[in-house]
C-alpha cells in the first residue's frame, strides 16, 4: 500500500503553534539620579576608548566614537552588554594604556547599568519564548526506548545535530533537511518492526516449490518468510518451524493472491506437522492481495508450519490458464493468553479485540493511549479518528489487524506532534501576553531537561491531574535518583565541559606515544563519574573548580602517577599531597584544550572563560598574527616566553592578557594532561597575574581564587544550564531570573540540587510569552 506517501503528506501537514508566560513582579525600587550620555559618558570614552574603537578601522569591529547621544546609544544594547564585561573584567583599558579613574568608571558602570543594560525587576518579567524545535538525536532515541521499550537507536544513523549556544538541543538551530524526513520514515517502519516482532532467533524457514523469498527467523508471531509473492501454480506449499510455547490458540496467516481457472476458487489448506488443521478459499487478485487466517489449537513443542496449495487446475475453455496462488508471506500469531510478546507490543496493545469488545473500540482505545504518550499530551476524538482512518485503510487492503495498528502507529512517529516538542500560546491574539506552560508542557520541559527524553508514567498522571506543579520539587528529587538522570551527565555535562570533542581528538602520535583508547575512554570517563557525584551527593557546585577526590582505573592511575590501582574499574581517589582537584585538572580538560603537538594556554585560558566565568573573548581580529611554531623558534624558549614576545603585538594584548594568565596556570599539565616540570629544556614558569591585579604561582592558587568568586562561576553555570533546559539562548531580559537563580543558590551552599531545582522554578522554564507581531 501507499503508506509512506501517507505518512509523508500527513507529516508535512504543518500545523501552527506558538506560546506565552507570566512572573510576580518584586517590591519597587527608587530610581537613582539619571547620567547624561553626552555630558559625562561621551568625554571617558573619546578620552580612553574611542583611539582604538574608533575610526575607520575600528579595533574588533567596535567603533564606540558612532555614539553621540542617548538615542545613539538606546538603539544598541548588545554591544553595550558586552562593554560592561569587558570593564567588569577589567579587561579594559588594556595593560599599556592609562587605567580609568574610580570615577570614570563609576560612571560608564552606572550609566550603562541604569540606561542601557538594566532590566526592571519589579515589573512583569519576559520569560521570553522557546522556538518550536525537533528533538535531536539523543532526544529521539531516548524517546523511543521509553516509548516503545525497543532496544534500538535509529538516530545513530541520523545527521548530525547542529549547535548553538554550547549545546545541540537549541530550537533556532534544529533544522529539518529532506534526507532527516527520510530516515523518520524508514526508522518509523524499523522500530514498529521490531516492538511487534520477538527478536528470539528460530529455526530459518525452508523454501519449496519454486517459493525462493528471503530467509528470516522463524520465532512466535513473526514472518517465516517475505519478499515478493512467489507462483504456486502445481501442488505445493511454504513452510517452516516454530516452537510453540505451551498449548493454546493461534492463528496462522497468509498474505496471498489468487490466479483463477475453472469453477472452483484457488484453495489453501494450513498444515502442523503435515495434518490439514484449516482451509481458505483465496479470492483476492494480484490488484489488492489479502491475508487469510484461521484459528487453531497446537500443542507445546518445535512444530512444521505449512501453507499448502491443494486444488490445482486449468480452465476447461482454456487450456493455457492455470489456477495458480501467489504467497508472500506464511506467519504464526498466538493468542494473548499463549503469547510472550516483546515489550513494545506490551506497550502497544493494550487490549485484544474479543470478549464483546469491537476491533474498532480496541483500536481506538489503543491508538488513544499511544498518541497521548506520543505526543506527551492530552489528544482530542478528532486527531484518534484521523489515526483510526489508517487502521482501517489497512484492514481493507487485507492487513491483519496487528499490521494495521503499526501503520497508525509508524504515522504517529513520523507527526510533527511527535518528532518535534510543541507548546501552544493561550493567547494568539494578544502580542507579548505572558502565561504559565500547561502540565503537560512543564512534565515535557523537566523530562527533556533532565533524561533528555519524554515523561514517565507519573509524570504524566500529575499532569494530567493538574498537580505536577504542586509537585515539582519531589518529582525533581525523584527524578535526580531515577537511572534516566545519566543523560544529564552525557548531554549537559558532556557538552558545557566538553568532554565529547575528546572522542574526535586525537594528539600526534610522535608527540605524546603513551595516548591510546583505553586512555581516552578513561578521561572521558573519569569526568563523567566526577560530574555524577557532585549530583549524587549534592555537593556544592564549587567542587568542580576544586575537590580532594576523583575516580580513576589502572590506566588513568598509572598517567597520573596515582599508586596502588589495579584493574579496569574505576574507583574513588584521594587526591592529597597530588597537583590536582577538580574538572581543571582532569586530563580530559587538558587535552581537549590543548594542540595535537603541544599545550595552548590561549585554547585553555579561552576555554575558562567560557566555561567557568562565562565571559568569552572576542573572536580574533582578521589580521592577528599566528604564533611562530617552526623547529628553531621551538628552540629559543619556553612556549610562554614565545607566547608573552607575541603579544607584545598591540593588536593581540588586550584580549591575551587576561586569557593567557589562566591559560598559564595549568603549562605544568602537558597536552595529554600528564604532569611535568619542565617544557623541553625550559623550567615552567606557572605563575600570573589577573587584569583585577590578582595574582597566583600555579593551577593552586587560581583555583583559591576563582573558588573565591563564587558568583561568578555560579551565575556561569546557572546561565549554562537554564540555556540547556530551555533549549534557547539567553536573552537580556532574562538576567533577572538568573540574578533570582544565583541568590537562592547562595543561600542554600551552592548545592546542585538547588541549582537544578531553581532552574526549574524560574519564570523563563514555567512561563512564556506570546509571539509578538
Amino acid at each position: 500500500m501507499r503508506l509512506r506517501a501517507l505518512l509523508l503528506l500527513g507529516t508535512l501537514a504543518w500545523v501552527s503553534v506558538s506560546a506565552g508566560p507570566a512572573a510576580s513582579p518584586a517590591p519597587p525600587a527608587a530610581a537613582p539620579p539619571a547620567i547624561s550620555f553626552t555630558k559625562q559618558v561621551g568625554p571617558v570614552l573619546t578620552k580612553h576608548c574611542s583611539g582604538c574603537h574608533g575610526g575607520p578601522k575600528p579595533r574588533a569591529g567596535l567603533a564606540l566614537d558612532r555614539y553621540k547621544t542617548d538615542q545613539d546609544a538606546h538603539r544598541d544594547r548588545a554591544t553595550w552588554e558586552k562593554v560592561v564585561r569587558v570593564l567588569q573584567n577589567h579587561e579594559m583599558p588594556p595593560p599599556n594604556k592609562p587605567p580609568l579613574a574610580p570615577a570614570e568608571r563609576d560612571v560608564l558602570m552606572t550609566y550603562l547599568d541604569q540606561q542601557l543594560t538594566a532590566v526592571d525587576c519589579t515589573k512583569q518579567r519576559d520569560p521570553g519564548r522557546v522556538t518550536i524545535r525537533r528533538l535531536n538525536r539523543a532526544e529521539y532515541n531516548n524517546t523511543i526506548r521509553d516509548l516503545l521499550g525497543v532496544p534500538f537507536q535509529p538516530a545513530d544513523d541520523f545527521p548530525a545535530d547542529d549547535v548553538g549556544y554550547g549545546f545541540d538541543n537549541i530550537g533556532d538551530v534544529l533544522s529539518l533537511p529532506p534526507v532527516l524526513m527520510e530516515k523518520y520514515l524508514a526508522a518509523a517502519e524499523r522500530i514498529v518492526s521490531l516492538a511487534f516482532d520477538d527478536p528470539r532467533p528460530g529455526t530459518p524457514a525452508s523454501p519449496s516449490i519454486r517459493f525462493s523469498g528471503p530467509q528470516l527467523p522463524s520465532t512466535l508471531g513473526r514472518r517465516v518468510e517475505r519478499g515478493q509473492f512467489q507462483k504456486l501454480d502445481r501442488a505445493g506449499e511454504v513452510y517452516g518451524s516454530f516452537r510453540f510455547p505451551k498449548d493454546g490458540e493461534y492463528t496462522l496467516g497468509v498474505r496471498a493472491y489468487a490466479q483463477q481457472a475453472g469453477h472452483e476458487p484457488a484453495r489453501v489448506a494450513f498444515r502442523i506437522d503435515g495434518k490439514d488443521v484449516g482451509a481458505v478459499n483465496i479470492d483476492a487478485d494480484a490488484k489488492a492481495p489479502k491475508t487469510y487466517e484461521v484459528k487453531v489449537q497446537v500443542k507445546a513443542g518445535e512444530r512444521r508450519v505449512s501453507a499448502a496449495f491443494v486444488n490445482e487446475g486449468r480452465d476447461a475453455n482454456d487450456p493455457k490458464r492455470e489456477r495458480a496462488v501467489f504467497i508472500q508471506e506464511l506467519t504464526v500469531v498466538g493468542s494473548p493468553e499463549v503469547r510472550q510478546p516483546p515489550e513494545g507490543y506490551r506497550r502497544v496493545f493494550v487490549c485484544q479485540p474479543g470478549n464483546g469488545l469491537s476491533e474498532e473500540d480496541c483500536a481506538r482505545r489503543i491508538i488513544a493511549q499511544f498518541a497521548r504518550r506520543a505526543f506527551r499530551r492530552l489528544v482530542d476524538d478528532a486527531e484518534v479518528e484521523r489515526y483510526l482512518g489508517l487502521v482501517r485503510l489497512a484492514r481493507r487492503e487485507g492487513e491483519t489487524f496487528e499490521k494495521s495498528i503499526g501503520v497508525a502507529i509508524q504515522a504517529i512517529l513520523v507527526s510533527p506532534h511527535f518528532l518535534f516538542r510543541v507548546e501552544v500560546d493561550r493567547e494568539p491574539n494578544n502580542s507579548n501576553a505572558v502565561h504559565p506552560i500547561s502540565e503537560f508542557e512543564l512534565a515535557t520541559r523537566l523530562s527533556y531537561f533532565l533524561w533528555s527524553s519524554m515523561p514517565d508514567d507519573e509524570l504524566f498522571a500529575l499532569a494530567e491531574r493538574g498537580e505536577l506543579r504542586k509537585n515539582l520539587e519531589p518529582q525533581v528529587r525523584r527524578m535526580l535518583r531515577d537511572p534516566k538522570i545519566s543523560a544529564l551527565v552525557e548531554n549537559f555535562a558532556g557538552q558545557w565541559l566538553q568532554v565529547r570533542n575528546l572522542k574526535t581528538f586525537t594528539p600526534a602520535a610522535d608527540h605524546f606515544p603513551d595516548f591510546d583508547e583505553p586512555l581516552r575512554a578513561a578521561m572521558i570517563r573519569e569526568t563523567e563519574l566526577f560530574f555524577e557525584a557532585i549530583m549524587n551527593e549534592d555537593r556544592s557546585i564549587l567542587d568542580f573548580l576544586d575537590a580532594d577526590f576523583t575516580f580513576v582505573n589502572e590506566r588513568l592511575a598509572r598517567h597520573y602517577k596515582i599508586p596502588n590501582v589495579r584493574g579496569k574499574e574505576f574507583r574513588r581517589v584521594s587526591l592529597a599531597g597530588t597537583p590536582r582537584g577538580g574538572i581543571l585538572t582532569h586530563a580530559s580538560i587538558l587535552t581537549v584544550t590543548s594542540n595535537p603537538t603541544r599545550t595552548s594556554p590561549v585554547k585553555r585560558g579561552k576555554w575558562i572563560l567560557e566555561n567557568i566565568l562565562n565571559s568569552p573573548p572576542p573572536p580574533p581580529p582578521p589580521d592577528a598574527p599566528e604564533l611562530k611554531e617552526d623547529q628553531n623558534v621551538a628552540l629559543s624558549g619556553s612556549l610562554r616566553q614565545r607566547m608573552e614576545q607575541h603579544r607584545q603585538n598591540a593588536i593581540c594584548a588586550s584580549c591575551h592578557a587576561r586569557m593567557d594568565a589562566l591559560g598559564f596556570a595549568f603549562e605544568n599539565f602537558d597536552a595529554i594532561g600528564a604532569w611535568r616540570t619542565k617544557d623541553g629544556k625550559f623550567d615552567i614558569d606557572p605563575a600570573g597575574q589577573l587584569p583585577s591585579g590578582e595574582s597566583f604561582r600555579g593551577p593552586a592558587e587560581l583555583k583559591a581564587i576563582l573558588k573565591k568568586n563564587a558568583d561568578a562561576f555560579a551565575r556561569c553555570l546557572a546561565e549554562k544550564m537554564l540555556t540547556f533546559a530551555l533549549g534557547r539562548g539567553l536573552e537580556y531580559y532574562d538576567r533577572c531570573a538568573v540574578d533570582d537563580i544565583v541568590r537562592r543558590l547562595k543561600e542554600q551552599d551552592y548545592r546542585f540540587t538547588a541549582l537544578v531545582l531553581e532552574v526549574v522554578k524560574s519564570d523563563p522554564f514555567q512561563y512564556r510569552r506570546s509571539k509578538r507581531p
